[in-house]
Order: C-alpha cells, then structure tokens, then sequence
C-alpha cells in the first residue's frame, strides 16, 4: 500500500495542477474552472490541495472553494482530480481527507459536492435534498450531497450558490 503525501498549493504548483486536470477529464474545462477559481473572490488560500508521490511529483488535486447554502457560507469540493495511471490508488481520497481537514482547521462546517453517488459518501457526504437544501438547476438528486464537518453545525437548508466561474 502506498502512503500519499498532502499539502496546500503553491504557486509553483499551478502548471502541474492544470496538467493533472486536463488528464483526468475529457475536455479543458475544469482545468480552466481551476485557474478561474483561482482569480475568484471564493478563493481560500490553504483550501487547494494537492497529493505527491514519493518523488515530490503531483499526481492528484482536490479543491473547496466558498459557496453558499442559501444565506450560510460552506465551501464547495470541485473539482477533483487524478492523473489517469495513478487512479484507483487512494491519491483522490488522499487530497480529499487533506482538503476536509484544512478546512475543519480553518473552522469551516458546512461541505457540498456533486459527482458519483458511490464514492463520496465515504468521505460523509449524504444526499442534499434530505437536508433541504438544492440547487437552481436539475441535477441527478443522488449526485448533489453534502456534508458538516461538525456534528454541533447542522446542515442548513436552501439552494446552494455557486462562484461565479461555476456558470450555475
């Protein structure tokens, strides 16, 4: 079993993230949602994660940026990404848990995500609409979850909104 390295971004990393992005996804787009994000107003330094192999490379990213839950500031996890030939190999779940815990440290509660239905839960994310809260386009219910990072801080409830560079 490989143990997986995790630290925030750097400036130096930016090329390598971009790279990451564009290999784990079909089209450019949420490399360039990465690099918009990144010149946004819901920027939180410390928030963009990346996982490194033993060598120092960068093969996996993770990033939460502010969003909101109706009035109440939470952070959204998009996107995640990992180098084609290191996937299925614990790098995503590795930035993940790291992104997660920044962002406890940091006093952040409130955590959405939109992506496959069987992998995240594991993390704690459950389905969104059975606490309320939703989004203003359609979207596969089970695919919008959400989580709180700390059990005294239930989910508030409301249509979740998104920075700008999401486009929702």
């Amino acid at each position: 079993m490989t143990t997986w390295n995790t630290r925030p971004e750097t400036v130096d990393d930016i090329p390598a993230i971009r790279e990451v992005n564009l290999a784990a996804f079909d089209t450019a787009d949420e490399a360039n949602l990465v690099d918009a994000l990144r010149a946004d107003t819901s920027w939180i330094e410390g928030l963009s994660l990346v996982t490194t192999d033993q060598n120092g490379t960068i093969v996996g990213h993770a990033l939460l940026t502010r969003c909101h839950i109706g009035d109440t500031a939470a952070l959204c996890l998009a996107p995640c990404a990992v180098l084609p030939d290191h996937q299925r190999r614990g790098v995503g779940s590795a930035a993940i848990r790291a992104a997660l815990k920044a962002a406890k440290d940091m006093g952040e509660y409130y955590i959405t995500v939109m992506g496959h239905p069987s992998y995240y839960p594991k993390f704690g994310f459950t389905r969104a609409s059975t606490h309320g809260i939703g989004l203003s386009i359609d979207v596969p219910d089970e695919a919008l979850m959400a989580m709180t990072l700390d059990d005294n801080h239930p989910l508030p409830t409301g249509t979740i909104r998104y920075a700008a560079p999401f486009g929702i």
